[in-house]
């Protein structure tokens, strides 16, 4: 059996999925905030369509009265007026979820509301644990039972527990913290604070931002521009934020020595009118794309980008190359969770219902396309086919990203090694399988230069140099069951 059979029969889906979104509000002049979250997760939807909540508190209410409504779908799905207008309050966190541990159910869906001896906690998390299951364990023995499969549960706990040895929340949260190991950026709503933390490495962005006689905590900067909130700062790698009608406090539980932020923000999963650790995605992208161009010039008539994350590097391409910018693909906007996909006997394929040609563009071009990454190669098989179906004479591929060769383990869904066509296939195999003409990948050792030449990041997907090191047992969805 050839290589490329192999690949082609062992590659079936390659979609990268996002991580989560998460955002919370404390408006300390008494108004509802329901509505500013459900636009804030809006800003946020790229980093999950599979479920969104949203939970709230009136802090001059009946102390730990939480009202939340959580479902699956997209915001505009899950939500409506008629609901937003029943969750008073003043005080309330927001999460989009995409699942990479943990099933893809309605009772996965975040933020979770825990009611326990000292009150009532909410919690929304972005990122995934590489001690869960044992943390997990330890708990079940002492007692505990699990309404979830996800490791933000036990996140939950964890705080819950120190709680009743600590004299604060925020306390609570930094005593969980020495005990949770991987990637976490939690918002953590109490009947009177608003809590921030970020792990000690830095792995999932989040911002501070104000409105008014508000302050908000966002994944993104995004969603604070889509409230009309200024951007503060960040929360630092190891530091919790607590908010108040005092202000803003901070602690540093861990020291930031090496931090390990995810390059993939950049590359990807953030939009890019967003800034992260105070670099813009915007600039970022468009330096890929240039990198791109020196490294792998070729002689074309036109670049494209493959929607959306590829739009922006193309545009660093072009203005690198001097040639033309121009669109080759509409995109349907409108797939959501009722989207029913084509059987394996159909003729449609998901890329086509989301991906159109524009057959007047490419007809006799050679095209540069433009995309943000290969991960097992059968989409960008797909959409180089359509483009040479639709008449383009050449198509040239240029990937914003090294080659994927390892898995992720903090809340990326880059599968396991055996399933990457990077791990075990050539940059000219890889080509041949997705038919194009040339294809080149961003050099890993310049992925500092997308960032203005910063160090502090993750790339292990890419070089299998984990911060932290990674379980002995791929045990992503090892509770999806």
């Amino acid at each position: 059996m050839s290589k490329k059979t192999e690949v082609s029969e062992m590659f079936i889906s390659d979609e990268l999925h996002e991580e989560c979104g998460v955002f919370g509000i404390y408006d300390f002049d008494g108004n509802d905030v329901a509505s500013t979250i459900y636009y804030g997760l809006f800003a946020l939807q790229h980093r999950g369509q599979e479920s969104c909540g949203i939970a709230v508190s009136d802090t001059e209410g009946p102390k730990g009265k939480v009202q939340s409504h959580k479902d699956m779908g997209l915001v505009n799905e899950a939500f409506n007026e008629e609901i937003l207008e029943k969750l008073n309050g003043n005080i309330g966190v927001g999460h989009v979820r995409y699942s990479t541990a943990g099933s893809s159910t309605r009772e996965n869906a975040q933020p979770l509301v825990l009611n326990y001896v000292k009150g009532t906690l909410a919690l929304a998390h972005n990122g995934n644990l590489i001690n869960a299951p044992e943390l997990r364990d330890e708990l079940s023995k002492t007692g505990a039972i699990f309404q979830t499969t996800i490791d933000s549960e036990v996140i939950a706990y964890h705080i819950a527990r120190e709680r009743l040895n600590t004299s604060n929340v925020e306390g609570a949260v930094a005593r969980a913290m020495q005990k949770i190991k991987g990637a976490y950026s939690l918002i953590v709503m109490s009947p009177r604070k608003l809590i921030g933390a970020r792990d000690e490495f830095g792995f999932k962005p989040l911002c501070i931002g104000k409105r008014d006689n508000a302050y908000i905590l966002a994944s993104e900067t995004c969603a604070l521009d889509a409230v009309g909130a200024e951007f503060v700062r960040d929360v630092l790698p190891g530091e919790i934020v607590t908010i108040t009608p005092s202000g803003i406090s901070s602690n540093m539980v861990h020291k930031c020595d090496k931090c390990a932020k995810c390059i993939f923000e950049y590359i990807y999963f953030a939009r890019p009118d967003s800034n992260i650790d105070g670099i813009s995605v915007y600039d970022s992208r468009i330096m890929a794309g240039r990198i791109l161009a020196k490294d792998h010039p070729v002689d074309a008539d036109m670049v494209v980008g493959v929607p959306e994350s590829g739009n922006v590097a193309a545009l660093g391409y072009s203005l690198e190359s001097g040639i033309p910018y121009g669109i080759a693909f509409i995109k349907n906007s409108y797939v959501g969770r009722t989207f029913i996909k084509p059987k394996q006997s159909s003729r449609e394929t998901s890329v086509r219902i989301k991906l159109n040609v524009l057959k007047e563009a490419v007809r006799g071009k050679r095209v540069i396309m433009i995309d943000d990454s290969i991960v097992r190669g059968t989409t960008s098989a797909r959409i180089v086919k359509m483009l040479k179906d639709a008449g383009a004479a050449e198509v040239h591929v240029r990937i914003s990203s090294p080659p994927f060769m390892h898995p992720c383990y903090f809340g990326t869904d880059v599968p396991s090694d055996d399933q990457l066509i990077a791990h075990d296939h050539t940059v000219d195999e890889i080509c041949e399988y997705i038919g194009a003409d040339s294809l080149g990948y961003l050099d890993v050792n310049k992925l500092g230069d997308m960032i203005e030449g910063r160090t502090d990041y993750c790339d292990a997907c890419f070089t299998g140099d984990y911060p932290i090191a990674p379980p002995s047992d791929d045990i992503r969805g090892e509770y999806d069951k």
